[in-house]
Formats: C-alpha cells, structure tokens, sequence
C-alpha cells in the first residue's frame, strides 16, 4: 500500500512542476522568472489552436450575452426585487395592490337585483317541495328533505357536502307510557318533554304560574314549601327547560306543563312537544362533536334536569285546576284556580329511553373572490316534531330560495361578492339545536376565526303585524340600516317605518334566548348572530311544538300571506348577507358593547361601595374597582383606536382590509371567558352568556352578598371579578391591534 501511495504523491508533484515554480509560488506571481506560461507556448506553436481561441471567444460572448438578457427580463417581470434589497438592480416602479375581484358593483344594484329574484309564486313552489307531515330529527322523512336540500344545492353549483353526527337524544317510551295520576284519576299524556329524569315522583300539586323566578319567589312569601312538590305551570313567557330548572332550584319533585286556553288556543286535547336541556346540543357529549369517532368521557351536560317533567293537555289541567284548594292564587295571575294544598296528591311517573340517532347537516357555499376564508352562515333547521311548516319548512324553503338567488346573481349577473356565504340545513333542532351546536363543537377552532355572522332562519314567519328582531348588539346598527331598506309587505313604507314606531329598541329589538338556535353560535362560539320573525303582536305562535303547525294554522295566522311574508324575510336576510360581503369593512358597530360595558362597572361600582360601608366585613380591604374600571376603559380606548385606523387605512389594500375586519371579528369571540371549560359552562360569553362568570353574575353575586341570602361566597365573588377584569381586558387588547403597540394605545 505503501508503495500505491508514492506513487500517486509522486504523479501530483510531476503534475505540479509543470505549473509552479521550486518555491511553490506560480509563475504567474513569480514575475522575475524568465519562463513563459505553458499553455502560452503551445499556442504560439500553432496557428490551429490560435483560430480555435478566438471562436471559443466569440460563443463565450454570445452566451454570456444571453444569461444577461435573461436575467434582466427576469428582473423586470419580478416585483419581489427592489433598489434597496438588491442594490444593483435597476429599481422597478411598484405594483398596485389587486383587489381580487371585478369593479364593486353599486349597493343599489345588488338589492335590485336580489328583489328581482325573490317572487311569492318561487316560494310557493318551495312550500310544497319541502311540506312533510312526519320529519322528525334521523328519520326517513327527514332523509327525504335532506336529499331535497342536496339536489337543489348542487343544481345551484354550490359544491353541497354533509356533517354527520350520532347523538344521544331522549324519546317517549317505545311500549308503556308516562303517566299520572291525581285524586285517584290516571292519564297518559302521548306528548312528552325530552330530556327529563326518569321515575316515579310522589307528592302534592302547586299552582306556579309561568313557573318563573319571581313566580316561585311569590309562592314563597305565601309561606308555601315548594320542596317535593309537583309544581303545574303553564307554557309561555320562558323556555320549558327555564321551567324546570327554576322548579329544582325550589327542589320541586317534577314539573307538569300545560298550555292555558288563555294564552293558546289549541284545542283542549292537543299534545306538546319539547325538551328541557337548560343548553343546546347533545348533553351526553357536552362540548365534544358528536362524530363516530369521537371518544366520549363519561359525563353529561350540567343543564340535564335532575326532576321529572312532562307535558299534558289543556283538559287534562283544566281537571287539575278545579280540585285544588288551598290559598287563592294572586290577582295578577289572572287565573279562577286556588293554589293547592296537602291534600292535592299527584304521581307522575316519566319513563322516557335515550335513542341514538345519525343526523345529517347539509351546507353549500357561494365563494368570495377577495377573501374566500371568510363568511357568513345563513341556516335553518329541517326537522320538526310534526308537520312544523312554520318551524321549519317556511325557514328551510327561505334558505334554498335565497341560495338560488344569490347563485344566480354571481353566475348570470356579474355579482362579485368579497367574502363566501355558507348554507345550512341542520337537523335535530327540535330537540334543542342539536344539529347546529354540534357542527359549532366539531369546528369550533375554525368556525370562530373564520365566520364572522350567523343568520337563522328559523320561526320566521308566525304572523303579519309585529316584526321582532334578536342580535348581537355588534349587528344593531346594520340591522337598523337594512330596516330602513327593506320594504314593509305592504309595501307601505319601510319596515322600519310599520314596525319601529319609532322606537327601535323598544317595539323591535329583543334578548336572543337559550332555546333560539342562534344563541349558540353567539354565547358558546362567539360569533355574531341574529335572528328574527314576523310575529302575530305580543302573542306567541301556538302551534309550535304540537301536531297542528300546518300551512292551514299558519295562513289562519298571516290571512293568506305566507309566501309574500316569506319574500319580505328573505330580502331582510338576504341584504343583511349581501351587505356583510360586499363592503370593504364588515359593518360591525362597537359602541352599544361599549356602553353595556360601562354599565354593568358602573352598577358593580356602586353596589360594592354600598357593601364596603354597610358590611365591611364581607369583603377584602384590598378589593378595588379600579382595575374592572380601567379595563372597561381600555375597551373604549380601543375601539376609538380601531376607529382611527380605519380612517386611516386604504381600503382597497386587501392585506390592510382584511386585518382590520380580523380586529372587528375579534370582538365577540373574545368576549368568551377563556376561563371557563367549555364542557362546564359552553355559554362562556361574559355579557350575554349563562353562568357565574359572566357580569351580570357578577352583579347579581353582591345582591346575594348584601342580603345574606344563602350562597353567598365572598371568595367566589372575588375570584369572578378578577377573572372578568381580565377578560375585559383581553379584548381591549386584542382589539387594539399590534402587541408593540399596546402600551401606548390603551
């Protein structure tokens, strides 16, 4: 080997001779030494080698010459290359921002062209495409619907796709029956309340009216013990689940639920139909999606009702009614019946089975041309507990005609929108928003910061002469804007103009309710949501919830104008859509959530100054408002920061557009106390939220303080209002834009 190796060094320094000089230095350094290059010499020998230098030359030019060009045009074509980043470049005018999307087209014209497409006789043929006696949530008539709704999306070109879930839902007994059983005399009741306890409850009637807070709090000072009662409440005013849980709280063994011929006149023999989860979405899976593949802990919703509840019929009360003794009920309960005494005894026995059931929603999407990842849900449920033409077929055939129209207009009608709208037929609704809430469970990361508004459609039309509207009070202001342009279905005036009378808070504008599917999308996702109804005055519908919400009851209702009442709500919903991807800037107004803030501190304020002089005892020394104070101005602070940076700010810059709506989409998303377990407390949301982490909580914690009633908790209240401080102050942040930023803006 050793021999090998000389052999190669020695070759290497043959070969190096030839080019270095004894020293090692080459001579081409080395300019004393009388020899010329090696090559050189070669060349002078022949006259061939010299031709074949100069065409050598002459192609190394010409390729050089080419890599030049190339490079130059490249340049050219190149925006990314500036003078600054690359100094030798020659420096390129800049390129104008695109703006992703056709010349906008002019607001009036798109609501031309949505009324255009919007006719009585479209909805009468969508009436009766989706009018079904029997489609109650995973059963076959469902199917059917859902199928429809498929059809027609993919006949739109909408790309329609489907969310199935398996959930858990409470049925009436497949054989047997619940029952009860007063004085001796059985009855057994065919609607029922889903989600109540099972089992037999045994003890006297109570007459409870509505059977809301101050209902019981009036039986109270009457000196009546509630405790193991069966309280007999009518329907109305609050939700059946509302009902029952205000019942357990008075620890009411069960509670029967009638409709007074009063409020509804339904028949003496019609059957109810509900739930009483105090929540939304399947309680067996709280805050999980209830996909196949989900693995589930064993836990349920906390607003599972731990008394019976059931529904029965006006006769069947009325039976009720005239037994009792007892005192005699309030004057302003406007009722004949006394109030019940211990010898008013009842059983009821509720005997209800948990059903799995696969559920499909169906979705498709008109897509935005600037920012695609962005949009609004426009939804409605499609199953009902009967017929439910006005709970669910009037929303659904709303929904397909709205997603025709718009189609329509971005197809044929050169209608550009800058963000996507997303459609929705959810399934399970009836028996508490199921369908919808878990959808919101099963995306919940994307869906809240993605989707920036939520309009349902259920319940929109139950009558012709009042016109309720339920929000965000993000959406107020647009709300109003578009009541202002919508013509009223008589087409005298504006709705604004018929409906308002000129108080828009007070003859329109009411609270979103746990049991409307909405909520959900606002309290547990933090999206901004609105819905809304024609209304028959201040009465409720009556047929919700029965077998006898038929297209009859509701033309009995609306005198004959349903489809036109249909038409006036698709244009209401429709130019709200419209009008949140067509401009520039999501038209999202802060200052009512400004004011709701400085509210709640105010009286927060002022109620623990009263405790601290009239019971210093009860709370720390070192507690201070300053802190709830300062970030309720921060809030403020920076909303009028956002505010300026919009005026600021060059709209047609996509980039600086799309940041700005990321701030305004923020907002109720943030609202969501990120202190709370969803699975706990899914309606996180501190202002319009459920639960003791939200203000009015907070509020109503130093009531309780105050009077010393029972369960007041003084480091409870102080670790609730640390930690809305804090939430508060979240949003202002996040509000106000750039983190390096902060210290100055707010």
């Amino acid at each position: 080997m050793e021999g090998d190796t000389s052999q190669v060094e020695m070759k290497l320094s043959s070969d190096m001779d030839e080019e270095v000089g004894g020293n090692g230095v080459g001579d081409h350094l080395n300019h004393n030494s009388p020899r010329k290059p090696h090559m050189a010499q070669k060349l002078r020998r022949s006259p061939k080698h010299l031709c074949f230098m100069a065409v050598a030359t002459l192609l190394i030019f010409i390729i050089g010459y080419l890599i030049g060009y190339l490079v130059q045009r490249k340049k050219d074509l190149t925006p990314g290359f500036s003078a600054t980043s690359v100094p030798y470049l020659k420096e390129v005018a800049p390129v104008p921002y695109e703006t992703g999307a056709a010349p906008l087209m002019n607001w009036g014209d798109v609501q031309k062209l949505l009324a255009q497409k919007l006719s009585a006789s479209n909805f009468e043929a969508a009436f009766r495409g989706f009018t079904s006696d029997s489609h109650r949530a995973g059963s076959l008539g469902d199917e059917v619907l859902r199928d429809t709704v498929i059809k027609k999306f993919t006949e739109y070109r909408m790309h329609p796709w489907t969310d199935v879930h398996f959930v858990k839902v409470q049925d009436p007994p497949a054989s047997g029956s619940n029952r009860f059983v007063f004085n001796g005399t059985e009855e057994r009741p065919t609607g029922f309340l889903s989600y109540s306890a099972n089992g037999i409850a045994k003890g006297t009637v109570v007459y409870a009216h509505y059977g809301q807070e101050d209902d019981l709090k009036m039986l109270v000072n009457k000196n009546l013990d509630l405790s193991s009662k069966v309280l007999l409440v009518r329907a109305g005013k609050i939700s059946y689940a509302e009902k029952v849980a205000n019942a357990a709280k008075m620890n009411a063994s069960a509670v029967l639920i009638y409709a007074d011929p009063t409020d509804y006149s339904i028949g003496d023999n019609t059957q109810l139909f509900g739930h009483v989860h105090m929540g939304s979405g399947d309680p067996y899976t709280p805050g999980f999606p209830s996909f196949n593949h989900t693995q589930f802990p064993p836990v349920k919703s906390s607003g599972l009702p731990k008394i019976l509840a059931q529904t029965i019929t006006p006769a069947m009360a009325t039976k009720i009614l005239r037994q009792l003794g007892g005192q005699v009920a309030p004057g302003d309960w406007a009722c004949y019946n006394k109030l019940g005494d211990e010898t008013d005894s009842i059983t009821v026995e509720v005997n209800n089975v948990i059903a799995e059931k696969k559920i499909h929603n169906v979705f498709g999407v008109i897509k935005g041309f600037v920012d695609a990842d962005r949009y609004v849900v426009i939804g409605a449920q499609r199953d009902a507990w009967g017929p439910g033409f006005a709970a669910s077929t009037v929303g659904t055939s709303v929904l397909v005609e709205l997603a025709r129209s718009i189609s329509d207009m971005v197809k044929n009608d050169g209608f550009k929108p800058r963000r996507s709208i997303v459609f929705a037929s959810f399934s399970a609704g009836e028996y508490g928003s199921v369908g919808a809430t878990e959808w919101l469970e099963g995306y919940m990361s994307t869906l809240g910061m993605k989707a920036f508004s939520y309009i349902n459609l259920d319940g929109i039309v139950t009558g012709r002469s009042g016109f309720k509207v339920a929000a965000s009070p993000l959406m107020h202001k647009l709300i109003e804007n578009m009541l202002k342009q919508v013509a009223a279905p008589n087409k005298d005036g504006t709705l604004f103009s018929q409906f308002s009378k000129g108080d828009l808070k007070k003859n329109i504008l009411e609270p979103l309710q746990m049991d409307n599917a909405a909520y959900p999308f606002l309290a547990f996702s933090g999206i901004p949501s609105l819905s809304f109804r024609f209304t028959s005055g201040d009465k409720d519908y009556p047929f919700f919830g029965t077998m006898l919400d038929t297209q009859e009851n509701l033309n009995i209702a609306t005198v004959n104008q349903v489809p036109q009442l249909a038409v006036v709500a698709a244009q209401f919903a429709g130019q709200i859509a419209l009008r949140l991807v067509h401009d520039h800037l999501l038209e999202m107004d802060l200052n009512e959530y400004s004011d709701s803030i400085r509210l709640h501190v105010s009286q927060i304020q002022l109620k623990v100054k009263n405790i601290m002089r009239m019971k210093p005892q009860l709370l720390p020394k070192s507690l201070t408002v300053q802190w709830l104070m300062s970030a309720a101005g921060s809030f403020t602070r920076a909303m009028q920061k956002l505010g300026n940076d919009i005026k600021n700010t060059d709209l047609d810059n996509i980039e600086k557009c799309r940041i700005l709506n990321d701030r305004i989409m923020a907002v109720e998303r943030n609202f969501l106390s990120p202190y709370v377990s969803p699975t706990d407390r899914p309606f996180r949301h501190i202002l319009l939220g459920s639960g003791a982490h939200t203000l009015t909580a907070l509020s109503n914690h130093l009531n309780i303080l105050r009077t010393d009633s029972h369960g007041a908790d003084a480091d409870l209240f102080c670790t609730q209002f640390a930690l809305a401080t804090w939430t508060i102050q979240g949003c202002a942040i996040s509000l106000a834009g750039d983190i390096w930023a902060l210290e100055k803006e707010i």
